[in-house]
């Protein structure tokens, strides 16, 4: 087994740099999916479904849910770099909704603050940074979290509890509510910012980036494909879910010390 293989995320060995495509209205198709998916099932769990805290299912559930909050993000995301639609009002319109109803993050003010994270990732003026060379979790993921949330989310969030609990059960609109925004918040930092952007990296990593290996089912339950990191920050312009295809054809890289 060689260095690579035995790390899950390192600077990828081999990758493929995918052309541009139209976009045409897949990118609206899958945004709206997912909003509506999230919408759907968060409007089920709060006005029909009756948990049975015993046996599994409802904690399932609440993962599905955590899983669909990540997907809103990474809508976010991805209208941060135009590629929900080329209609730009259309494609900022789509990503102010799914960052609203994630946790009221405010699209205007992620925008700069993700493009900073591209512009000088791990470096002092990276928001999304902290101390690469010895990473804590916690301390790097408490900087996360004071960069990106505001006082008046934490308002609004608390505000929109006390109304939600009027109308439906209060253990519901906490698992399936609350809980799963504050796990899809650090599902998206471990996958998307401590595991790629950790620890030291070689001179030639141009992106201060490593990308999990290859596999494609797990890529997508993790993190709607971002584990593939390195492959972003080198192909910005690729939607979510067409970012597995980098992982589709041996093309090497500069040559640098596997895993650094």
């Amino acid at each position: 087994m060689t260095q690579l293989q035995a790390q899950p995320f390192a600077v990828p060995a081999t990758y493929r740099r995918v052309r541009p495509k139209p976009l045409g209205s897949k990118g609206v198709v899958v945004a709206l999916l997912i909003l509506a998916a999230w919408a759907a099932l968060l409007a089920f769990l709060l006005a029909f479904y009756q948990p049975n805290w015993r046996t599994p299912w409802p904690y399932l559930l609440a993962l599905v849910q955590t899983h669909l909050y990540t997907g809103l993000f990474i809508t976010a995301h991805d209208a941060m770099h135009g590629v929900v639609s080329t209609n730009r009002r259309l494609n900022n319109a789509l990503g102010t909704v799914a960052a609203l109803l994630f946790a009221y993050n405010w699209f205007p003010r992620l925008l700069p603050r993700h493009h900073a994270h591209h512009r000088h990732v791990a470096t002092p003026d990276d928001p999304d940074f902290h101390d690469g060379q010895h990473p804590s979790f916690g301390l790097w993921l408490l900087r996360f979290a004071r960069n990106y949330i505001t006082l008046w989310q934490v308002l609004l969030m608390a505000a929109t509890f006390n109304v939600l609990k009027l109308f439906f059960p209060v253990a519901n609109v906490i698992a399936f509510w609350m809980l799963p925004a504050v796990l899809a918040t650090v599902q998206l930092f471990y996958f998307g910012t401590y595991l790629p952007h950790r620890g030291e990296h070689a001179p030639d990593n141009v992106h201060k980036s490593r990308s999990q290996l290859p596999h494609h089912v797990w890529a997508f339950v993790s993190c709607y494909f971002f584990g593939y990191h390195y492959e972003h920050h080198d192909q910005p312009y690729l939607p979510w879910w067409r970012l597995w295809r980098t992982k589709h054809a041996e093309v090497p890289l500069r040559p640098g010390p596997a895993g650094t």
